[in-house]
């Protein structure tokens, strides 16, 4: 069933041949139990780490006051970790002091989760001390001993305990559960780094509607109040029938398991609460609702220490999600052009996704005028008609070359020049617009 590398193996086996323990612990076995691959594999051991440092030619001192330390074997690291007790946790996330135990069951009381207290190696077989394989059975994520215990030792544990649930389709246990509720506030010690790990496993899972766990316990509320204010506002319009949190979490579930799009679909209709106005008949809209979500976006992801390419790409679809674009050769370019070359064609996923968590109405249509566009985008690809000053058959140089002053001048004749081919492709000619650039500039 469990099948170690041989690298895993010559590791344990040195240790074991010097007299101490050695296993294969924790997220590894889990996954292998599951039949899928492991990331890593992460050694436990009784060994100290200054003995594992004896036993190996070449070792990295990855964390060795909380022993650990990085066994390299043709250029692959292997963390091997001595089994411990941890000490009193100061910050809701790190102990302040960890204590060396030669007793693998103490090692395995102090981790997360059952199905993450696994311990192996091919002598003893499985160690499985706090039933780990019957939760797998009964597909439930629960706790090793006391919930509130392990949360308080570290407040990330509970976001933990939702993305398992989401990458794993299992159920939280109830005592479990009832431990988040209670200590859901403590999240607020955690660095915006961890929170951003844990949420974009989370929404990539394949169960993204998980989130609405994390809203029940109360995790939003602290690392995301902003998506506790969508599953609080209704829609009440013909084109909707879930509130604005529901719509989000369905239309997570409608794209692709790809970071820049989920993000995208959590966060596309964010600004909706505010906006949110009701006519005479009754009917909401959500009047400006795009810019101001791009806005939040921006604001969140930087607040979450999201790396700046990945805003450009989520707050940009988030803008233009809602942007309507003629079925005509003419306005697809003028889109391509205005929304830009590496935005475009993810738009496509995003508004079939935002359509598919809608209600039936005008959904048909919705869908076939956006295939049109599609096709005629892929035409104008095909083509190769100019979009951007990429492939305009003029550049500034030529126009330097030619006479031109460098500077915001040249810049504007650029942009005309553009707009003039994105108008008629077949004007894409250096000799014409050449001609036409000193007509632009005069």
């Amino acid at each position: 069933m469990i099948q170690l590398p041989e690298k895993v193996k010559q590791i344990i086996q040195t240790i074991t041949d010097a007299g101490y323990e050695a296993y294969a612990v924790g997220g590894c076995i889990r996954d292998s139990i599951l039949g899928r691959i492991p990331d890593d594999w992460d050694i436990t051991t009784s060994a100290t780490p200054w003995q594992v440092k004896a036993l190996f030619p070449r070792t990295i001192d990855t964390g060795i006051q909380h022993g650990t330390v990085t066994v390299m074997l043709d250029k692959e690291g292997f963390e091997v970790t001595t089994y411990r007790i941890d000490g009193e946790y100061e910050d809701s996330r790190h102990p302040k002091e960890v204590t060396f135990t030669p007793n693998l069951i103490e090692d395995l009381k102090r981790r997360d989760f059952t199905i993450n207290a696994m311990a192996y190696n091919d002598e003893a077989g499985l160690v499985d001390i706090f039933d780990g394989m019957k939760d797998i059975e009964r597909k439930l994520i629960r706790c090793v001993g006391d919930p509130a215990e392990r949360f308080t030792e570290d407040a990330l544990r509970m976001m933990r305990a939702v993305r398992f649930s989401a990458q794993l389709g299992y159920e939280i246990e109830e005592q479990t559960c009832k431990a988040i509720r209670q200590l859901a506030h403590n999240l607020s010690h955690i660095s915006a780094e961890r929170i951003q790990v844990e949420l974009v496993k989370l929404v990539t899972s394949p169960h993204p509607e998980n989130l609405q766990i994390a809203w029940e316990s109360g995790i939003t509320a602290v690392v995301l109040p902003e998506f506790d204010a969508c599953m609080k506002t209704q829609q009440h319009n013909p084109h909707h029938c879930y509130s604005v949190g529901e719509h989000t979490l369905k239309a997570m579930e409608a794209v692709r398991a790809d970071k820049v799009l989920r993000l995208t679909m959590l966060f596309h209709d964010i600004g909706k609460p505010e906006k949110r106005i009701t006519d005479e008949k009754g009917i909401d809209h959500f009047y400006g609702h795009p810019s101001l979500s791009e806005e939040m976006s921006r604001v969140i992801l930087r607040r979450l220490k999201f790396d700046n390419h990945t805003i450009h790409l989520v707050t940009n679809l988030v803008r233009y999600h809602d942007y309507k674009v003629e079925p005509t050769q003419k306005s697809v370019r003028r889109a391509i052009m205005k929304i830009g070359e590496d935005i475009f064609p993810l738009l496509f996923e995003v508004k079939k996704a935002d359509t598919d968590a809608q209600s039936d109405y005008l959904r048909q249509e919705k869908l076939e005028s956006l295939e049109t566009v599609h096709r005629i985008y892929e035409q104008i690809i095909a083509e190769k008609q100019c979009v951007s000053l990429k492939t305009l058959a003029v550049t500034g140089k030529d126009l330097i070359d030619a006479g031109m002053k460098p500077g915001k001048e040249l810049g504007e004749v650029l942009k005309a020049l553009l707009d003039y081919v994105v108008e008629d492709p077949s004007r894409n000619r250096k000799e014409l617009l050449m001609e036409e650039a000193f007509r632009f500039s005069q």
